[in-house]
């Protein structure tokens, strides 16, 4: 192994990636989520394990891109509307979280016996909870729609702009501190960053919009659009003195109001996990494990006080706001285990002089041990709650007026009917669907078919019907049809049949009601019935047995009359 990683970068690469599938594989079976795999594999490829980092230019390389990626994904998040319309409760509990976990963080830091800066460094990284992992442990469990699910989405926000501000005020110190003169290049560089954040405004302004319409076309032009944001928008902060980190979340938030964003972010969230491995490899591969062992009793120390402290804050407070014990329980222990955000921050400090490697050994090992215990005390979350009920009591209000009355259960609209494919043939299916009285959504990758169909005053949503994701967070539980008129032959880059991913997909979303789709040939038919498909459509043998009935004189009945519900039971086999 280590003749073939000396004989070229490509060698290196490979013999990485294997490493990396290995650790990642035994980390699924741990029922760790990656990046704690990720870590792993950055301090056993590392001088302390196989030595395997040979390419050092290169690695940093894909691990600032890295990095760019992954707060473009955070700032595109960022919606101006989605902020204004964020609840109180989410606001309060993440203010809230962060002021105690950096107070106390900060003091705990000082009793350890770390200088104020370090403490402080150290403080502020706690406060950072891994909303990779907390979106993928409560999807997987199917709760990310529910009441907890939605407030803890709410106060991840909060703390998204914590690091934003964070580290753009860590930019403007730190290029002023490295230069020697502080106020001017301060200066400096708060100017440069109101000219971004103006460029940023003048983009969604009057170009963000038409633009992305545009590219949507071609969705994989639209990925490599996105892609070319947040590398230039990355390259002119790190010029300006910002850093690569500020630009990149500015170039999220030039595209975060635009129709599009989810699907950038979901075309964009497997190349973050990818770059995000070389991070944690030039992570590890500059760290020493000695390190991880200096601080032992620190580390044990802040990984209890993030593993219980941070729940504790978010209990309080949702109790103080009316809301029930069980609801702040569950709610509080997505945020028991720091983020890749906290290294991030700390490696920032470190580059810029402010705080030794050594506080970067104690926040590894700290996302270590919180990382892999809080996500089976999410997994378990139920069992816990169950476990400490009887001693949850104190936090409860008498009048739990919060939960009865802001809260109807889902969070999301009911639909009727939820048609993927919004074509010629599915459009006429929404319009007459509509006309009998059904709630219809419809869905396409195609934004003038989006445009079109809300032209028409119909409901859509923009959307790749072969991302898992998506699919999971539409509305099909409560559907009584989910209708494919998507065109079954190879699409995209993978050549799979989105229509049969489609139907898989539904399917694995527990919907109760039934699903038809489109088929053009006999071949296409017996693939849709063996997925399981109710009621396969066939438009060509449809419209000539309909046109053989109007040439034989056959007459129509008229059903306008019935509501749709009548309508779809005489309909169904």
């Amino acid at each position: 192994m280590i003749e073939i990683v000396a004989q070229s970068v490509f060698g290196e690469v490979a013999a990485l990636l294997v490493l990396a599938a290995v650790i990642g594989f035994f980390g699924i079976i741990l029922r760790q989520p990656l990046i704690v795999s990720f870590i792993a594999v950055g301090l056993i490829a590392g001088p302390s394990g196989f030595d395997l980092v040979r390419s050092n230019e290169q690695i940093s390389l894909l691990s600032e891109l890295g990095i760019a990626v992954l707060l473009f994904l955070v700032g595109i998040k960022l919606d101006v509307q989605l902020i204004r319309s964020l609840g109180l409760v989410s606001l309060m509990t993440g203010i809230g979280q962060v002021a105690f976990t950096s107070t106390f963080g900060f003091l705990i830091g000082l009793a350890l016996g770390l200088d104020a800066i370090t403490s402080l460094y150290v403080a502020v990284a706690l406060t950072f909870s891994s909303t990779i992992i907390i979106v993928k442990l409560l999807s997987d469990k199917r709760e990310i729609d529910s009441l907890h699910g939605q407030i803890a989405l709410g106060f991840l926000i909060v703390q998204d702009l914590v690091v934003v501000l964070a580290m753009i005020v860590l930019s403007a110190i730190g290029i002023g501190v490295s230069e020697g003169h502080s106020s001017g290049n301060i200066l400096m560089v708060l100017i440069a960053g109101v000219a971004m954040v103006g460029l940023v405004m003048l983009f969604v302004r009057y170009v963000a919009n038409p633009l992305t319409e545009r590219l949507a076309r071609a969705p994989e032009l639209l990925v490599i659009f996105a892609m070319a944001q947040a590398a230039m928008f990355a390259a002119i902060g790190d010029f300006v003195g910002l850093g690569k980190e500020v630009g990149g979340l500015l170039a999220g938030v030039s595209l975060a109001s635009t129709p599009y964003r989810e699907t950038i972010a979901a075309r964009l969230a497997p190349l973050r996990d990818f770059l995000l491995l070389f991070f944690f490899i030039a992570l590890g591969s500059g760290l020493d494990l000695s390190l991880l062992g200096a601080h032992i009793s620190g580390a044990i120390l802040f990984s209890v006080f993030v593993l219980i402290g941070n729940p504790l804050i978010v209990l309080i407070i949702m109790g103080a706001m009316g809301y029930r014990k069980r609801t702040g329980f569950l709610a509080g222990l997505t945020v028991a285990q720091i983020s890749e955000f906290s290294l991030i921050f700390i490696a920032m400090g470190i580059a810029l002089g402010h705080i030794r490697e050594e506080a970067l050994g104690l926040v590894t090992m700290v996302g270590l041990v919180t990382i892999a215990i809080s996500t089976y005390m999410i997994t378990y979350s139920h069992r816990l709650y169950k476990l400490f009920e009887p001693l949850l009591g104190v936090f409860e209000r008498k009048n739990t007026f919060r939960e009865p009355t802001d809260y109807s259960g889902a969070g999301e609209q009911k639909y009727d009917v939820v048609i993927f494919g919004l074509g010629r043939f599915g459009t006429a299916i929404g319009i007459r669907l509509k006309k009998r009285g059904a709630r219809v959504l419809g869905v396409d990758f195609n934004p003038y078919a989006v445009r079109r169909w809300r032209e028409l005053g119909l409901e859509t949503e923009f959307g790749d019907a072969s991302d898992p994701e998506f699919v999971s967070g539409l509305p099909l539980r409560q559907a009584q049809w989910v209708v494919s008129t998507i065109p079954p032959h190879p699409r995209g880059l993978t050549f799979e049949d989105t229509q049969l991913t489609l139907v898989q997909l539904v399917r694995s979303a527990g919907i109760s009601g039934r699903v038809a789709a489109t088929a053009l040939s006999a071949k296409d038919t017996e693939d849709l019935i063996a997925v399981g498909v109710d009621i396969v459509l066939e438009p060509f043998q449809d419209a000539a047995d309909r046109a053989v009935d109007l040439l034989c004189g056959a007459g129509e009945e008229e059903r306008t009359e019935f509501p749709f519900i009548e309508t779809e039971e005489k309909q169904a086999p």
